[in-house]
């Protein structure tokens, strides 16, 4: 009996020890977050800075983001902006070929001249406008940025075969000597073409609206949804059909929404 009952009150000691922490821990996150609106109703600035990662998609692609923002007011926050994204057209369509081989039996874009990439650096800032005193909802902010853009165009190129089933690599936009229309197997694949990249300078600007979680916890998870607008120094080709000419673009409109992870200090 003793034994049992020694080994109930360690039992009920550890539930105390495993209890008592969560309890602190949510006492805790109440008193500071107290103490951050009361910190911002005196005009003092919560945070200093915070650190942001985004996955993108657009209405012509996708792409990645990193954001680092300066806080300097309590509506006011400067933003410095790194992004990777990939351009696609609207024409772009997936094919596949007839081939009976199963291991050939790979996709493609018909028509496609390059991939477009562009890698940006942005500056700009963020004005909160809603939710300011609102402790656990949502906090609206606008965005402006704009900045230095790099666009980066690699070679598209597809596998084929001619009429005497001799296997090449080609391009789109290139005119096939002889005539004549090759089996083409499939793309050629990501690794392909980068000894061929070329790179257009340009600008771009963008507007957006982020609407924030939880805004005075130090994890950030966040929405943003916006338009981009880029220029390029000269034109970029990015589809080649037949029939059709080439199709060339040095100015890019898009829309995009972002879903944001990131953390506050």
């Amino acid at each position: 009996m003793i034994a049992i009952a020694t080994g109930m009150s360690s039992f009920a000691q550890q539930q105390d020890t495993t209890t008592k922490p969560k309890q602190d821990r949510k006492s805790e996150k109440r008193e500071r977050i107290n103490t951050l609106i009361k910190q911002e109703e005196e005009g003092d600035v919560s945070f200093r800075k915070h650190s942001v990662f985004g996955v993108k998609i657009a209405t012509d692609g996708y792409g990645i983001t990193y954001e680092v923002g300066k806080y300097k007011t309590l509506r006011k926050t400067v933003l410095y902006q790194f992004e990777l994204n990939e351009k696609m057209h609207n024409k772009e369509e997936k094919s596949h070929n007839n081939s009976l081989d199963f291991f050939n039996n790979t996709s493609y874009k018909f028509g496609k001249a390059n991939n477009f990439y562009q890698f940006k650096l942005g500056y700009g800032q963020q004005h909160l406008i809603g939710g300011k005193a609102n402790k656990n909802g949502i906090a609206v902010s606008a965005i402006f940025a704009g900045g230095l853009s790099a666009g980066l165009i690699k070679p598209y190129y597809v596998d084929a075969t001619d009429n005497n089933n001799i296997r090449f690599r080609y391009k789109f936009s290139d005119t096939l000597s002889g005539g004549g229309r090759p089996t083409i197997l499939g793309s050629s694949g990501f690794t392909v073409g980068w000894n061929q990249l070329k790179v257009k300078p340009g600008v771009h600007a963008k507007t957006a609206l982020r609407f924030d979680y939880n805004r005075f916890n130090e994890a950030i998870t966040a929405l943003e949804t916006g338009v981009n607008a880029e220029y390029y120094s000269s034109k970029v080709l990015q589809m080649s059909s037949a029939g059709q000419g080439n199709i060339y673009n040095s100015f890019f409109f898009n829309a995009y929404i972002m879903l944001e992870f990131g953390k506050r200090k």
